[in-house]
């Protein structure tokens, strides 16, 4: 538990280099739009909100990377009108974007345990 109140203290001092936020930003993005269609604003509060506010992308770090997407046809999108009148462009995600993100799910799985294997302090034997 002290642990998670430290993260939890600390949380204003994260800074994410530019590679790592790189390297992330289009799993992240696969991530929400796995869950179902979306909009750019809600993309970005749906990977704020499950950060808990520590990971907050701007327009001009989502939209280059949803282009991406789009261009690499892993991702299609559409404008609808919303129940405001306002007209938002919906991303969606096609079968090869399903199909890579699956894979990239089990990539960055591993990766993650062996960044905990390796970052385990190690045991001195007598």
């Amino acid at each position: 538990m002290i642990y998670v109140y430290l993260i939890y203290k600390l949380k204003p001092m994260f800074r994410f280099s530019r590679e790592l936020i790189a390297a992330s930003s289009i799993p992240l993005v696969l991530a929400v739009l796995s869950k179902g269609p979306s909009y750019g604003y809600d993309i970005m509060k749906q990977i704020r909100d499950a950060s808990d506010g520590v990971v907050q992308f701007s327009d001009g770090t989502l939209y280059p990377v949803l282009r991406k997407l789009e261009d690499k046809m892993m991702i299609s999108s559409e404008w609808k009108v919303a129940d405001n009148e306002k007209r938002r462009r919906y991303y969606i995600l096609t079968e090869s974007g399903k199909e890579y993100f699956k894979h990239e799910k089990v990539n960055w799985n591993f990766m993650n345990k062996l960044l905990e294997k390796l970052w385990k302090p190690v045991v001195a034997t007598a």
